[in-house]
């Protein structure tokens, strides 16, 4: 167990705390909540290329699921005829079913070192501990954003904001996916529509007002990945309609 916390700290923790920390050290006006939100695109746009190709496959598996729905009609006596049709399908259409939690798997341990950076990261005694030699100790730290909005603090408006964005952002990646009402996967995908919303609000409220910003700017980030996406597949479906339709 020591070892996976030493490993952790060493690939994840140390290098997350002290990019945040150049950051704001080397930022005119040293505004924290300014260097937090461009740590979070700095990290966002490392996940870039994966997640991209997460939303292209989500997209796929969400264009071939009436194939999938009449394998599964065809098959339903013979769940392995089913399960190797089915993932002949995904090769041919060069579908991977798994690609989608590659995002989710990289994001989850970067959030739990994130959130181990904004609870005792920032300390001046730990940041003594911490920083590599190369990198300045700031000292005392002031938490906020446009030396303003304190981020000491939980804070509802950012709590609410933080899930009114997850919604969208979850309509929008929901929207490709067509099912019939009275369907299960329909009714989970109105549930969890309406609870990853309320589970977000309920965390950064809890967790407080970094992760809230750092949740803003995150989602906002993977709105645009979304619209992008959409976009490049409207004009490839524009500029080459024939190969669209065999």
């Amino acid at each position: 167990m020591g070892a996976i916390i030493s490993f952790f700290n060493i690939v994840l923790y140390q290098p997350l705390l002290n990019g945040l920390i150049l950051i704001y050290t080397y930022l005119p006006g040293r505004d924290f909540g300014m260097a937090v939100i461009i740590f979070t695109l700095l990290i966002k746009l490392i996940l870039h290329p994966s997640s991209l190709h997460a939303i292209r496959s989500q997209k796929a598996m969400a264009r071939i699921q009436p194939k999938v729905k009449e394998i599964q009609k065809k098959y339903k006596d013979d769940k392995q005829a089913q399960a190797r049709t089915t993932m002949e399908l995904y090769k041919k259409e060069k579908i991977s079913p798994f690609s989608g939690c590659l995002p989710l798997l990289l994001q989850l341990p970067i959030l739990i070192a994130l959130y181990q950076v904004f609870l005792k990261g920032l300390r001046p005694e730990s940041l003594t501990a911490s920083l590599y030699s190369f990198v300045p100790n700031p000292g005392e730290i002031t938490p906020v954003l446009f030396g303003v909005l304190s981020l000491a603090q939980p804070n509802l408006l950012l709590a609410l904001v933080a899930g009114a964005l997850q919604f969208f952002h979850s309509k929008l990646s929901m929207g490709q996916q067509k099912t019939k009402k009275g369907e299960f996967s329909s009714m989970m995908q109105s549930q969890m529509l309406y609870f990853f919303p309320i589970f977000t609000v309920f965390i950064v409220w809890k967790l407080g007002s970094i992760i809230g910003l750092y949740w803003i700017v995150s989602t906002l980030f993977s709105i645009g990945e979304q619209y992008l996406v959409r976009a490049k597949t409207k004009k490839d479906s524009t500029e080459y309609p024939v190969e669209q339709q065999k």
